[in-house]
């Protein structure tokens, strides 16, 4: 079946870095549009960053210049190297797979804490 397990999340001081990955597994990974998402208590779930096969990224504004986005498809894994972390960095961060049928998954998301 399929599954998305991220994990690297935890406890890190402002200004520092945390690299984030996700293990997918059940589909065809290469064909699929990698996105990971945050969610504070109380908001929206928002973009961070997406990447398609290719290599081609998008980012949300408020992380530009402090994260980036990578693919491995021979490991069918998507990373997330977050660097110059900020408080409002916080979140559970998930991952998300969706192909251009619109057939899409979750991860269950891992926790980001900044503070020091």
């Amino acid at each position: 079946q399929v599954q998305l397990v991220e994990s690297g999340g935890g406890l890190v001081q402002p200004g520092g870095s945390l690299r984030l990955s996700c293990a997918a597994s059940g589909f065809t990974f290469s064909s699929y549009v990698m996105s990971w998402h945050r969610q504070v208590p109380g908001k929206e779930r928002e973009l961070v960053a997406a990447i398609i096969s290719g290599g081609i990224t998008n980012y949300a504004d408020s992380v530009k210049g402090r994260f980036t986005v990578s693919r491995d498809n021979a490991k069918n894994t998507v990373y997330l190297q977050m660097n110059s972390l900020k408080p409002e960095d916080a979140a559970i961060y998930y991952c998300k797979a969706v192909n251009f049928r619109g057939d899409n998954y979750w991860g269950k998301g891992t926790l980001v804490t900044v503070s020091s």
